[in-house]
């Protein structure tokens, strides 16, 4: 098989040992296939709680904050995390970079709370992360997307405030060190760094479990409910959650979360470099706000592209295509695309500058 340089945004790219490992379970877990072992057997209570004893390690969870695989996505978080931080004020300040920011606020509405946008990168398309910006204090949490895949932004440094701290970082949790003490509620669907479309992390402090004021919130969206069942109150997504913890086993295995943000930087460092300095191209996020995960960026002459697209597609390159929102190109480089990858890419911008030249 051709090598692939897969650039995609998501679902992610996981480790080929990872990939091999999950394959053979498929077929034969302890004699049975793990696509069909109970999800209340000995076997996938090992599993569930190495699983979330990675995620501690990682990441250094503190003392007091419970591990959750649950189902639902990310899409559901915007709503299970503005339902059960809901507190006296009812009221809650929200962080509008994006696609996924804009649609945690609409479930915060949803919710039943008042919203206040108290900061928002809307009026440049998103390409920026809003700084200098006041989070009142009646609020009862402030929601943000660490990451944003589409735009190609990312908060590199955090929030500084009193109030509660709710984060989606579905697409870019186990890229670099956090500090999860600074934060109330954790989330994140696994399919950018974690594993297969399937399941969702939540990350919470056990002190906000149970104490929801939003009348009448469904069992199930109460995380209260799932940390007493240790994220077993109904059927898990039993494989998703096992190619995690196998996921996680090669993080921890290859220098953990510190040694992948290196090598994330690396890639980075390797391909901003490569668009800032080739006149074919320009990046569209604001460069103190590039992500590390995702980057953006265009041709200079629109009218190249179809040029451009077949040579990068010739050379084993996928998913480099844009969103629609922004145009242009989006190179994705999760924790397991290799910076062999990124070279690729690299050599073919400049051979295509050549060629224009």
């Amino acid at each position: 098989m051709a090598t692939k340089h897969n650039f995609g945004a998501g679902p992610c790219i996981l480790p080929q040992e990872v990939f091999k490992q999950a394959s053979d379970a498929v077929l034969d877990f302890n004699g049975l296939s793990i696509l069909e072992i109970s999800h209340r057997s000995p076997d996938f209570i090992e599993v569930m709680e190495e699983a979330r004893d990675l995620v501690k390690q990682a990441l250094n969870v503190p003392d007091g904050y419970t591990v959750l695989y649950l189902q639902g996505g990310a899409s559901l978080g915007f709503l299970m995390s503005a339902m059960n931080m809901s507190g006296k004020h009812k009221k809650a300040a929200y962080i509008n970079t994006g696609a996924w920011s804009t649609k945690a606020i609409k479930e915060g509405k949803n919710a039943g709370l008042e919203v206040e946008v108290v900061a928002s990168s809307e009026d440049k398309n998103f390409n920026y992360i809003p700084k200098g910006f006041d989070i009142p204090s009646d609020n009862d949490f402030v929601h943000f997307t660490s990451n944003n895949t589409i735009f190609g932004t990312q908060f590199k440094s955090f929030p500084k405030t009193d109030v509660p701290m709710v984060c989606d970082m579905s697409s870019d949790i186990f890229s670099r060190e956090i500090n999860v003490a600074d934060f109330d509620i954790i989330y994140a669907g696994a399919q950018k760094n974690l594993g297969p479309a399937g399941t969702v992390l939540f990350i919470v402090k056990e002190d906000i479990l149970g104490k929801s004021t939003h009348p009448g919130i469904p069992t199930y969206l109460d995380l209260n409910t799932h940390h007493k069942k240790d994220s077993s109150f109904n059927t898990p997504p039993v494989f998703s959650i096992y190619v995690s913890m196998l996921n996680l086993r090669h993080l921890m295995a290859n220098g953990g979360v510190s040694e992948a943000e290196k090598r994330n930087q690396a890639k980075a460092d390797l391909l901003y470099n490569a668009v800032d300095n080739n006149p074919m191209f320009k990046g569209t996020a604001a460069v103190e706000d590039r992500s590390n995960m995702n980057a953006t960026f265009v041709l200079e002459n629109d009218s190249l592209t179809e040029e451009f697209n077949q040579m990068w597609k010739d050379a084993g390159i996928v998913g480099l295509k844009g969103h629609r929102s922004v145009g242009g190109f989006r190179a994705s480089m999760y924790n397991a695309l290799n910076i062999s990858s990124v070279e690729t890419l690299v050599e073919i911008m400049n051979e295509f500058a050549l060629k224009k030249a």
